[in-house]
C-alpha cells in the first residue's frame, strides 16, 4: 500500500530526492508534487510506469488540480492503471476486470448448478444401502439374464410373428431391434 510522506511537503533537502525526481534525473524541490506519494525505493519503480504511459508533465498536471486530500487517491489509481497498461497494452484494467466478470459468471453458472441438484436431492429421500432394491440382473455374469416369459408372451411370441407372414431373417432383425432398444447391455452374435 503507498502511504504519503506529508512531513514538509517535500524530500528536498538533506533527505535526496523522491523516487520520480530519481527517475527523471533532477533536483527534487521543497514542494516537489510527488515526494509525498513516491519515496525513493519503491517510488521510482511505480513512478516509471506511470511515466511511460500518462507522462510526467500529464501526471503532475493532474495531481495539481486536485485538493491534497484526494491526491493519494489518484496516485494509487494512476499506478495501477500505468500497471496494468504495461501488462496489457490494448485492455488495461478494463481486461482483468473483464476476466473477473467472466470468472464471477461462471461460478454463479456452477452454483445455480449445484443449486439445482441439491435441490433434486432433497425432493428424494437417500436409502441406505439395506433400503435398496437388487438390480434384476447381473452384468458382471456374461450376460445371462433370468427374465419372466410372462413379461413378453404377448408380444414376442415367434409363432406369432411367423403368422403374420415375416421370414426367419425379418425376426432375427425384429430381435435384433429389440434386444438393443431394451437390453443395451446385451450383445448379440452376428447373423449370418
Amino acid at each position: 500500500m503507498m502511504t504519503a510522506n506529508l512531513n514538509g511537503g517535500g524530500r528536498g533537502g538533506g533527505e535526496g530526492p523522491c523516487g520520480a525526481c530519481k527517475f527523471l534525473r533532477r533536483k527534487c524541490v521543497k514542494g516537489c508534487v510527488f515526494a509525498p506519494y513516491f519515496d525513493a525505493d519503491q517510488g521510482t519503480a511505480r513512478f516509471a510506469a506511470v511515466h511511460k504511459v500518462f507522462g510526467a508533465s500529464n501526471a503532475s498536471k493532474m495531481l495539481l488540480r486536485l485538493p491534497l486530500h484526494k491526491r493519494l487517491d489518484a496516485v494509487v489509481t494512476l499506478c495501477h492503471e500505468a500497471m496494468a497498461r504495461l501488462r496489457d497494452p490494448v485492455y488495461g484494467s478494463v481486461g482483468h476486470l473483464f476476466s473477473l466478470q467472466h470468472q464471477v459468471m461462471n461460478l454463479q453458472a456452477e452454483l445455480a448448478h449445484v443449486q439445482a441438484l441439491l435441490s433434486t436431492f432433497q425432493r428424494f429421500p437417500l436409502q441406505s444401502p439395506q433400503q435398496m432394491q437388487p438390480p434384476p440382473f447381473d452384468l458382471a455374469h456374461n450376460n445371462e439374464y433370468t427374465m419372466e416369459p410372462s413379461n413378453l408372451d404377448g408380444v414376442w411370441e415367434e409363432e406369432h410373428l411367423l403368422q403374420d407372414g415375416t421370414e426367419d431373417g425379418d425376426f432375427q432383425e425384429l430381435a435384433s431391434q429389440f434386444v438393443s432398444r431394451y437390453l443395451p447391455a446385451v450383445k448379440l452374435p452376428a447373423c449370418t
